[in-house]
């Protein structure tokens, strides 16, 4: 007998209609993600930057033919960059609430000092902050608030006091292929790369020591940072000069408390340390001191003076004496002409 079919039995409930109190939840949900949405695009602008101005719309991809080398780039109140051929201004990078103080140039890139103690590095080209570094004690030394005398100054003064600080404390290493820079306060200095902003050393002075950022100097290789130490009376006693390096370790020398530094191109530099000790001279490529010619140490020497010593093995020739050359009489002139050697004179005719 076949078995029976049976027809799959049909629901009889009827299509279910939205209502409001349906739609509710996913109307909250799509406000919530709008609300999300709005946020997150009109989110405030970190560090308070702002670009304004002809090129402000500027792309990678449109600013191409624009380099730092077509701009002349200014500071106050922001990064301001004009075109060189017309004078026009191509745009001007602003923080709010902060005032560019100096520039420097880090390769291609423009390394800024805000008076909020931010350090920040911008692509000319394209007007891009590559990166940003606060420097923990800069923008209370860039006020030198506290300071003996610091409640006459005027506004005037303060401005010039801290512009004069900034480039104090900014030092752009040029190395080749890879600059880095460094910044210097007193109480602390740091070394970046400006690839990235990436932060390789810091370092504080010794207890009762501070570094001096007026009398620091860079080379292409390296940045010297003077020291002074005081005793417990607040007297300066000592000193000293600390070499530092992205690409090896550095160096430091003893000094007075008031030693100098001269830079005399792009490796060696002069150091001066009062009327008694001479001048010396350092070579930061080479890390080491340069050998004066005639000491024992001249003929191991790791840096020799500049042109050379002379070999004290070759003895210097001496070119004989010219021979007398006699006086010539004008012409036509009736003076007797003096005699030479062991001519005899001249007979009247």
């Amino acid at each position: 007998m076949p078995a029976e079919r049976y027809a799959p039995a049909v629901s009889r409930k009827p299509l279910r209609v939205l209502t409001p109190r349906s739609i509710l939840p996913a109307l909250a949900v799509m406000l919530v993600l709008a609300a999300g949405a709005a946020a997150h695009a009109n989110k405030p602008v970190p560090f308070g930057d702002r670009v304004a101005g002809p090129g402000a719309e500027a792309t990678p991809v449109n600013s191409e033919s624009l380099s730092a080398a077509d701009l002349d780039l200014r500071v106050g109140p922001g990064l301001e960059a004009f075109h060189k051929q017309t004078g026009e201004q191509a745009w001007s990078y602003r923080r709010e609430g902060a005032e560019a103080l100096y520039l420097a140039m880090a390769g291609d890139n423009a390394i800024v000092v805000w008076d909020d103690g931010l350090v920040t590095s911008v692509r000319p080209g394209d007007h891009e902050v590559r990166w940003h570094r606060a420097v923990p004690g800069l923008a209370d030394w860039l006020r030198g608030d506290g300071e003996p005398g610091a409640d006459k100054r005027t506004d005037v003064q303060r401005k010039q006091l801290a512009k004069q600080r900034a480039a104090a404390a900014l030092h752009t290493v040029q190395r080749d292929g890879s600059p880095w820079l460094a910044l210097v306060t007193p109480n602390l200095t740091m070394g970046l790369r400006d690839a990235d902003g990436d932060l390789r050393y810091n370092d504080k002075p010794s207890n009762g020591c501070v570094y001096d950022p007026l009398r620091a100097v860079h080379t292409d290789y390296a940045v010297l940072i003077p020291r002074t130490c005081s005793n417990s009376s607040g007297q300066a006693v000592s000193g000293g000069i600390t070499g530092y390096r992205l690409d090896s370790n550095g160096w430091a020398t003893s000094t007075g408390p008031t030693a100098t530094v001269k830079v005399l191109d792009r490796s060696r530099v002069e150091i001066t340390d009062g009327p008694i000790v001479p001048p010396r001279v350092f070579d930061t490529r080479a890390a080491a001191p340069e050998t004066p010619c005639g000491s024992l140490d001249a003929p191991f020497a790791a840096v020799r003076p500049q042109g050379g010593c002379a070999d004290p093995a070759v003895t210097p020739t001496v070119d004989a004496p010219p021979a007398p050359v006699a006086p010539v009489a004008p012409a036509g002139s009736d003076a007797p002409t003096a005699p030479t050697g062991d001519q005899p004179d001249a007979q009247q005719q």
